[in-house]
This record gives structure tokens, sequence and C-alpha cells, in this order.
């Protein structure tokens, strides 16, 4: 019986959460929430389901050093570096070339490293049941998560009637999806969020590498010959080096997800939240008086609804007549910025001296 291998995405431009990410060190890299780092929680979320010499961890140059300073439980080896720049579709193949050399036959997981999911054993049930389903059968498995609001900022998956699979035992079942759906607007977010037949897109997919590269050779032919390149090479290193940076830049959902014949989406029944700015952060901080929210203790006056966050010590926060405000600071900077335009933040970014990245 084949084995289960994970692959996951450890990337990332490190934008978000300046001045505390940089390019060498984005959110899954952090310290944010006192305890281990997203990767650290990503790898440890996957005992007892995939064994560590089977889970292989993608990043780029800039952020490996990084990694491998969390990751010192997996083989130097299974610890890639990206040669270029080149979105979730490469990236997605490559993983699937270095599973299919190793296993041509195996099950994996495909797992971004920058969410936080508290409950693992809800997490391993669900990752069970859909390497069941995925082994089971021809269909690429997604992971949805149940919308809690009509959030215009997520890709949706359209859900259909639920999958007759009658040789397939699994507590969680599957669901036929109808279609991918991309950021909505608002006034579509809503009509998602009330029909009840749409999930977040979570990023997570399951599949077996023979399901998976059949469908990447119908439909992402350039990436499907890259797999198998890969899987045939005596030195995967020289071919990646070589090949990645040539292939087209694309996201998995536009290279394969939205035109798979069957894709079925299991609903998640773990908690997900993709801390995707500082507003994600601060419902993890303390709320102190007038609804202020900080990681350290902080003397505030007429001031409220600001979010607070330092990592250095013997520096005390102050604040006087401000509300609404993002208050981040870091040894070599400081971020001040109105909490409602906190996913603009890379716009700042984009104008910051090379150093400060």
């Amino acid at each position: 019986m084949s084995e289960t291998y994970a692959v996951i995405l450890a990337g990332g431009s490190g934008t978000r959460f300046w001045p505390l990410s940089r390019n060498t060190k984005p959110k899954q890299l952090l310290n944010l929430f006192d305890g281990p780092t997203l990767l650290a929680q990503a790898i440890k979320r996957l005992d007892g389901i995939v064994a560590p010499e089977n889970i292989f961890i993608l990043t780029n140059a800039l952020q490996e050093a990084g990694v491998r300073e969390i990751a010192t439980g997996i083989p130097a080896g299974n610890i890639v570096a990206e040669p270029a720049k080149r979105d979730t579709g490469p990236a997605v193949a490559l993983g699937i070339g270095l599973v299919a050399k190793r296993d041509p036959e195996a099950t994996m997981i495909v797992l971004p490293a920058d969410q936080l999911i508290k409950d693992t054993e809800a997490f391993q049930s669900v990752m069970r049941d859909a390497v069941t389903v995925a082994s089971g059968t021809s269909a690429l498995v997604t992971i949805g998560i149940r919308p809690t609001w009509a959030c215009p900022s997520y890709g949706y998956v359209e859900r259909g009637d639920r999958s007759v699979l009658p040789q397939i035992k699994v507590s969680h079942p599957p669901y036929d999806v109808v279609r991918f759906r991309e950021k909505p607007n608002p006034e579509l977010a809503e009509q998602f969020l009330s029909s009840g037949d749409f999930t977040w897109n979570a990023g997570m997919f399951i599949w077996s590498v023979p399901t998976a590269l059949a469908a990447l050779n119908r439909h992402a032919p350039q990436l499907g010959e890259f797999v198998q390149e890969l899987r045939r090479s005596k030195d995967p290193t020289a071919t990646i080096a070589a090949q990645f940076p040539e292939l087209t830049p694309i996201s998995i959902d536009y290279a394969l997800m939205e035109k798979a014949s069957r894709v079925l989406n299991i609903e998640a029944t773990f908690d997900w939240d993709d801390v995707g700015s500082w507003i994600s952060i601060a419902k993890y901080l303390d709320t102190v008086d007038n609804n202020n929210q900080t990681n350290k203790p902080i003397t505030s006056v007429d001031s409220e609804n600001n979010i607070v966050f330092s990592n250095q010590d013997g520096c005390r926060i102050a604040l006087l007549g401000v509300d609404d405000l993002i208050v981040v600071q870091t040894a070599d900077g400081l971020l001040i910025a109105n909490r409602h335009q906190a996913d603009a933040i890379k716009k700042v970014v984009a104008k910051l001296p090379e150093e400060l990245l």
C-alpha cells in the first residue's frame, strides 16, 4: 500500500505584516502568538498522519535558512527552495514531481504553511477522511471552510450534491464541486453566504499522484511535462534549477482546479484563520481599556480601537487621543497606520528602502 506524503507551501512576500515581517521572514516564520511559528504548527499537525521523511517543504532562497531553522525534524533534502517566483501552479507541480519520484502511486496532501488551526484532532480527522477519498477515487479533493461572514477577500467553492461513494466509509462526507468562484464583490459574497452552498477555498488539496498527473497532462500540459521530467531526472536539483524558472506563472486554481473534470469538497470541522492582516492578529491579542488590543503593556488615554504590537522589551508605547490605529514597533521600524487600511500596508512597503524589506 502506498504511503501518504505532504507538501507544505512556505513561501510568501512578507509585506502585510511589515515591519515585523520581511522578505526573509514572512508570517509563517514569525512568533505572532507567543508560541510556535505557523510553519512549526503546520508540521506538528501532521504528526501521526504523515511521517517526517514524507514531508516536503517548498520555500524560496530568501527564506530557506529561516525554514530550515524551524523545520529541524524534516530531512534536509526535503526542504527545497524554488529558484524563481512562479505562483502556486508551478509550486504544486514541483511538489507533485518530488513525491512522484519517491512513490509514483502515493496519495499526497498540499497545505499552506501560514494558516492558524488550533484543533489538531479535528484537522487530522478531516485529513484522514480526505486521504481515504482521494486514494479510493479518481477525484481531486479540496477542503472547504464554512463561511462565517460574507468575506470578499477569499475565493469560494460552489458545492452541489453529496457524492455517492458506496465503497468508501468516512465521517466527513465529500460533495461534488460545481465550480470555483473568484473573490466576489461584497454583494455577491452576501449571496454566496445566504445560499449555504459555498465554502471558502482554503488552498488545501488532497489527491493521488496518478490522478493529479493525469489532470495536469490534460489541463496544464507544461506543468505535467515538468512533473514527468522531474520524475525521470537523475539530478532533480539541476532539473529544478533549469526548468522551474521557465514555467509560466499561474495559480493552481486557474491551472488545474477550475478545469478538472471531478473535484470533491470536504467541509472542515476544525477552526481556521488565514491571519491575513494585523486585523486578524488583533483577535489573539489582549484587550485592554477602550478595546485597545496589544501584546505588551501599554498606556492609553482617550484612545480606543487601536492595535499595538511590539517585539521590543523595555520600551513603553503610550497612546493619547488616537483611535483606530495600527502601531507596530520593531528594532528598526515603526508602522503607524489606519486600521481600516490594513490591507494596503504593501503600498507602504513598496516605497521603503531596500534594507528595510
